[in-house]
């Protein structure tokens, strides 16, 4: 499985991904405008990769909802309360907010690590 926290912008998303079988993991930044968010994860579900994205909530990533869900991806939203709470470090920043979602992501024997975050199932 692929695991990716996602920054979540208007116009761009900054991703950390970890690949669970391989240990690899990565950043990187991906435009909305030109279409490179969308060729990403539309790859990855070509290539027959399982995923879980999580992000924080927000109002302008509905038609990025949409696509995890028709891709058959698992998308975990948590609020920004809860998400600013859990944070160590408190200074905001893309890279450590997408690598903090990824890391959140994980599954720890029997339970989430992230109770805040709820599984969005049919949008």
């Amino acid at each position: 499985m692929m695991i990716i926290g996602v920054d979540y912008h208007p116009s761009f998303q900054t991703i950390a991904f970890l690949i669970e079988e391989t240990g690899e993991c990565g950043e990187q930044e991906l435009n909305h405008s030109d279409g490179q968010a969308e060729k990403f994860y539309r790859d990855l579900e070509q290539r027959g990769i399982c995923v879980r994205v999580g992000m924080e909530a927000t109002g302008y990533s509905r038609w990025f909802e949409r696509l995890l869900a028709e891709l058959g991806f698992e998308l975990w939203i948590g609020g920004p309360a809860e998400i600013k709470a859990k944070r160590v470090k408190k200074q905001k920043y893309d890279r450590n907010d997408a690598r903090w979602f990824c890391n959140s992501c994980r599954y720890v024997p029997g339970k989430r690590v992230m109770e805040g975050y709820r599984r969005v199932a049919n949008l």
